[in-house]
């Protein structure tokens, strides 16, 4: 009988790409991959600890597998990803019911094997490990080291294979800093001739850039975005924050002026551009007025889509000692006074779309209304953004491309029936 693995995936798409490389090997290897944990012979979680929050989901997690082999439904642990990584010798003193601590992967290759955790019609796909940056809040560098690019080729080849055989809808290129690819194999930044070639491969179907630094955006990449059609007209921006004394202290090698002028150029040369970016408040030494020239900010970019965060003291960041930290009250009531200005904007953004058709494609039948389908625009990543209710009669299926008639908006979703 082959022995049973289960699996589960913590953090972000990057740490899903390596659960599914590991899996892949696992059942290349002969083990079998199950989807439930309980009754599993061995249960793997692949962690995260970028912040502190995914830090204590991922002990969390790990205490309940350890609860569970205890009573005896799984035979084996092993923990692995970035939590080990950082923490090796602590948790192998403290979880003494763990067998095995494994550190972050590294790259693969497109003859790789991998065990899919994403639905059948979009897949991720890493095209290079690491970070150059030393952004003064972030550990990344220490825990997945600099960055390192995929060969241009094999990356191609996995493309083809994803749009070809396992016919997906959607690939989305990733990595800490998708506009850095290229740098270290090539002695210069090959990014916009990667989404070139990938989208070559598309034929009719989407491919998204994701994490792209706004210090490495060249105009070549701006025009490929703009000029091929494969590519979704969606930019994930992170910038962090527009103060220049705050951007200095993070170290993120931009300013408020490069910022303001590549946004600018960005939402004039891409007709209809969906920008999505991050914003950190609470940073250390963030005064009311640097944070009240945050939210001036906000309301004039008019982003799309904005993911926010209260900033996290990650020990063995470079910020773990800066004076003046925040307190956690006043961070708290940051987030919530930018999150309602956001909320307000995505209201009105949305409100735009009603009675315009657009494309969309189809992810999941809706649980309880077998009429509604669940979907997305080009201008939605999965897991992260919003989403189109689709009302159809008709069956559609998950991977589907469908126009859609926006009919009714939500606070960050759209309804629409099927055109």
């Amino acid at each position: 009988m082959k022995t049973k693995v289960g699996m589960l995936s913590l953090g972000c798409a990057r740490n899903l790409v390596d659960s599914e490389v590991m899996l892949g090997r696992l059942k290349k290897a002969g083990f079998k991959v199950v989807e439930e944990i309980e009754g599993a012979d061995v249960a793997i979680v692949n962690t995260c600890c970028f912040i502190r929050e995914a830090e204590e989901e991922s002990i969390d997690i790990i205490l309940k597998l350890c609860q569970l082999k205890q009573e005896g439904k799984i035979n084996k642990i092993i923990v692995c990803g970035c939590l080990p990584q950082r923490y090796k010798s602590e948790l192998a003193d403290e979880l003494k019911e763990v067998d095995a601590f494994v550190g972050a992967g590294g790259l693969y290759t497109h003859n790789s094997p991998r065990e899919f955790l994403t639905p059948q019609h979009f897949a991720y796909v890493k095209i290079s490990e690491g970070c150059n940056h030393r952004c003064s809040y972030c550990i990344i560098p220490a825990l997945r080291g600099r960055h390192r690019s995929r060969p241009l080729d094999s990356i191609i080849q996995e493309a083809d294979k994803l749009f070809n055989r396992r016919a997906v809808s959607e690939i989305d290129l990733i990595g800490q800093d998708t506009t850095m690819y290229g740098q270290d194999l090539y002695g210069q930044g090959r990014i916009a001739r990667l989404l070139a070639k990938v989208s070559k491969k598309a034929k009719g179907k989407w491919v998204r850039l994701l994490y792209a630094h706004p210090a490495h955006f060249s105009k070549e990449l701006i025009r490929v975005i703009k000029e091929e059609p494969a590519v979704c007209k969606y930019i994930d921006l992170p910038i962090q924050h527009i103060n220049d004394k705050i951007l200095s202290r993070m170290k993120r090698g931009t300013s408020r002026k490069q910022i303001l002028s590549l946004i600018d150029r960005l939402r004039k040369e891409i007709p209809h551009l969906a920008v999505r970016t991050t914003l950190i408040v609470g940073f250390p030494g963030e005064t009311e007025a640097q944070f009240r020239e945050l939210l001036r900010f906000i309301q004039d970019a008019r982003f799309e889509r904005l993911g926010l965060f209260k900033y996290s003291k990650e020990k063995g960041s470079l910020a773990y000692n800066f004076t003046a930290q925040i307190p956690q009250k006043i961070k708290q009531s940051r987030y919530e006074q930018a999150l309602s200005l956001q909320q307000d904007i995505c209201v009105e953004i949305n409100q735009g779309f009603l009675g315009k058709t657009v494309c969309v494609l189809i992810d999941e039948q809706d649980a309880q209304d077998k009429d509604i389908y669940i979907g997305r625009s080009e201008y939605d990543a999965p897991e992260v953004d919003g989403c189109i209710y689709v009302h159809s009669k008709k069956k559609l299926k998950s991977g589907e491309f469908i126009n859609v008639r926006i009919t009714d908006t939500l606070e960050y979703d759209l309804v629409g029936e099927a055109a």
